[in-house]
């Protein structure tokens, strides 16, 4: 995917355009990610959350705001860059979920585990 074909403004939008930009892009950064990013499932659960209609709509928005950050191909530093790739990515979804904990559910983290099951079986 190339730079030219993303509209980054979406990801670096209010909420609206951060969930559209969520939506269009994130199962096929996941099917690119699986076995390579060790925190997938928190990813997953947080996607989750996210879309989830009783999750608050300030929560919501940070947590499209964070994994937009996930799905954008360029940021601080490129995903392609073993070891390291995804340490930024890591870094704005853990400070972002550790902090907004309470909002993500059981049954996200469920669902996460059978996502992450499904598309590891997937690629596997």
């Amino acid at each position: 995917m190339n730079m030219d074909s993303i509209d980054v403004s979406k990801a670096l939008s209010p909420s609206a355009g951060q969930e559209e930009f969520v939506r269009d892009r994130f199962w096929s950064k996941v099917r690119r990610t699986v076995g390579r990013v060790p925190f997938l499932d928190q990813v997953l659960a947080a996607y989750y959350a996210a879309m989830d209609p009783a999750t608050p709509a300030r929560v919501k928005a940070l947590l499209f705001a964070a994994l937009a950050y996930f799905i954008m191909p360029a940021d601080l530093i490129p995903d392609f860059i073993v070891g390291l790739g995804f340490a930024d990515d890591m870094t704005v979804l853990a400070t972002v979920l550790q902090s907004l904990r309470p909002h993500i559910k059981d049954s996200h983290v469920a669902k996460a585990r059978t996502a992450l099951e499904r598309e590891t079986a997937k690629t596997g």
